[in-house]
């Protein structure tokens, strides 16, 4: 039998999806509470399926229902969309909003610089970026963004992966440390051991650092374990131990004041590999594989295809 859901009702249904009240959803898409109340329960009567969860002092949450419910209609809507046009002979040109998923510590590097170059080519398109690796793994299964620029620690064979980058570590070490004077020169990181490591601490990313060690027999004197990524370059520059990273700052001063300065490692350990995430079998929007043009263009592909994780 066919269902008679309506564009407006699923265009509603969304906004109630991702800000996960209805309240705020009214106010947004200018309507009344029970106008978008009413449109929400027909849909749920059409599928014949609760599509949101009602907690008393929480707002809304997706049901397995809502949320497949969500990651099929994105397609559909954009579709909707490009077919007004073609009727009105208006182009294609790409509309809308676009959620893109990016973990944060990348955000400072990349952000800027894909958006100056999507917005130079899809202008009508507004993209807002979210996200911290944990909480991303479950906005994609949500379908709270298309797809996600993050790192590949933690993202298991539920995810597609384009692998854009691959990123090795490099140690950072002070101005005024001995090793500064000849920045050029890859060191040992076993030649680390006894010094202070400054350690990031973020979920994966903590392990992944603490394998390299683990894989060179070393044991290391941890002395800081701190979050965020100037936050660690800040304590190494005030002499406060030595770290590991991944992205390079072009700057070497920090917010604290005073200096780093990266080297490279002898030792052949494994970069971390920068991709653009999606859930197996999810639709892509025009707009989301614009987004993955753009990425491509600008830091080339090294897995070629996209391959599960």
């Amino acid at each position: 039998m066919s269902k008679s859901f309506t564009l407006v009702q699923l265009r509603y249904f969304g906004a109630v999806a991702r800000l996960e009240n209805m309240t705020a959803a009214a106010a947004e898409l200018n309507v009344t509470q029970s106008t978008l109340s009413s449109a929400i329960a027909r849909l749920e009567e059409e599928f014949g399926a609760s599509l949101f969860t009602r907690l008393s002092s929480k707002g809304l949450r997706l049901t397995p229902s809502g949320k497949r419910l969500l990651l099929g209609s994105q397609a559909f809507l954009e579709e909707a969309d490009l077919l007004y046009q073609a009727v009105l002979d208006e182009g294609e040109a790409l509309a809308g909003e676009l959620v893109v998923g990016m973990y944060s510590p990348l955000a400072p590097f990349k952000a800027p610089v894909i958006l100056q170059e999507f917005e130079a080519a899809h202008p009508n398109v507004k993209v807002s970026f979210q996200g911290d690796q944990e909480s991303l793994r479950q906005a994609l299964l949500d379908g709270v963004c298309e797809l996600a620029l993050m790192y590949d620690q933690g993202v298991g064979a539920e995810f597609d992966r384009r692998v854009l980058e691959r990123i090795p570590p490099h140690v950072l070490v002070p101005a005024n440390h001995p090793r500064a004077a000849t920045p050029n020169m890859p060191v040992s990181l076993r030649d680390f051991a006894d010094e202070p490591l400054i350690l990031l601490d973020a979920k994966h990313t903590r392990e992944y650092y603490l394998d390299m060690f683990s894989q060179l027999g070393i044991r290391p004197s941890i002395r800081h374990v701190v979050s965020g990524y100037e936050t660690v370059r800040s304590y190494v520059a005030r002499g406060h131990g030595y770290s590991l990273l991944n992205q390079r700052l072009t700057n070497e001063l920090t917010y604290a004041g005073g200096s780093v300065v990266p080297l490279d490692i002898i030792e052949n350990l494994p970069p971390i590999e920068m991709s653009l995430v999606r859930p197996v079998g999810a639709k892509p929007t025009r707009k989301s594989l614009a987004f993955e043009q753009v990425c491509i263009g600008l830091y080339g592909s090294v897995s070629g295809e996209a391959a599960s994780a």
